[in-house]
């Protein structure tokens, strides 16, 4: 007998952990359902999305590289922040049937944030490494929570147009990446009531991947380093931090977010969050 399903759709797919994240909340919450990874080229996109309208058992999928903005034009309504934003993460079909597409990047992102973000602080700045699709997400959340932005790339104009579309209020930075690659003898002041994050939000650093060069001195006193990647999980970017004395949050606090949002989205429940522990140590083995 079917029973509905979920999924996560990209190229590549085989390294998403977002199977065994719904999974694991599915089996908490004994809810009858499936939850699959499913591998989608760029030219297969279309075709997919045609063929599960007709499925009624598909609830929607997951987003993943490359196809976060050319997926927007083949949907029905988008909606929340994902207009702001330009890319989308998930999909999920509305009450008529017709195939929404929503950002739960941003959410996602912010939430291991939010006692920070409760507090007030005389200036919040924030480094943000990338300029792919979660960069877009991070960089309209951190401007609506009233960060002053420098975001990095290996093209400084792409950098500068992001800022210009997505956070056009405000003095925003465009730099180029390797501006933080070498030290640097700035004198920061102990930045007694500010917050500082310095984010990497590129594919720098996973598995497979050449390494973030970025030198520690960039960063001021109390920064926070925010690492998006997940695999592997303890970044040479969070291992610096760490041995320079920053606080650190490692990619599963985004990744568990984001998916949470979407788990109530495809199965009509809120995910048990009370087992974040067990779900990270699942993760992480």
């Amino acid at each position: 007998m079917s029973k509905p399903y979920a999924e996560v759709i990209g190229d590549p797919i085989a390294q998403s952990k977002s199977p065994l994240i719904h999974g694991f909340w599915l089996g908490e919450l004994d809810i009858a359902a499936d939850y699959r990874a499913q591998h989608v080229t760029s030219d297969e996109l279309a075709d997919y999305l045609a063929n599960r309208r007709e499925d009624p058992d598909w609830r929607g999928c997951n987003v993943t590289m490359p196809h976060k903005q050319d997926i927007l034009p083949l949907l029905d309504e988008i909606e929340g922040d994902a207009l702001a934003i330009g890319a989308i993460n998930t999909v999920y079909r509305g009450p008529n049937g017709e195939l929404i597409g929503t950002n739960t990047d941003a959410r996602g992102f912010l939430e291991p944030l939010k006692e920070e973000l409760a507090g007030e602080h005389l200036f919040r700045m924030a480094r943000i490494l990338g300029t792919g699709g979660a960069a877009r997400a991070i960089i309209t959340a951190l401007a609506r929570h009233g960060f002053t932005l420098v975001v990095a790339g290996r093209n400084p104009d792409k950098a500068r147009a992001l800022l210009d579309e997505l956070a056009p209020d405000g003095e925003h930075h465009a730099v180029h990446l390797d501006h933080f690659a070498e030290p640097t003898d700035f004198a920061f002041d102990d930045r007694e009531g500010c917050l500082d994050l310095v984010i990497n939000a590129s594919p720098l650093g996973m598995r497979g991947q050449p390494e973030l060069a970025f030198d520690w001195s960039h960063a001021p006193p109390r920064s926070i380093a925010y690492d998006i990647v997940t695999d592997p999980l303890d970044t040479k970017f969070l291992a610096n931090a760490k041995a320079a004395s920053f606080r650190t949050i490692d990619g599963l606090a985004m990744l568990i977010g984001q998916a949470a949002a979407a788990f109530e989205m495809f199965f009509g429940a809120p995910p048990p969050r009370e087992h974040d522990d067990e779900l990270r140590a699942l993760l992480e083995a």
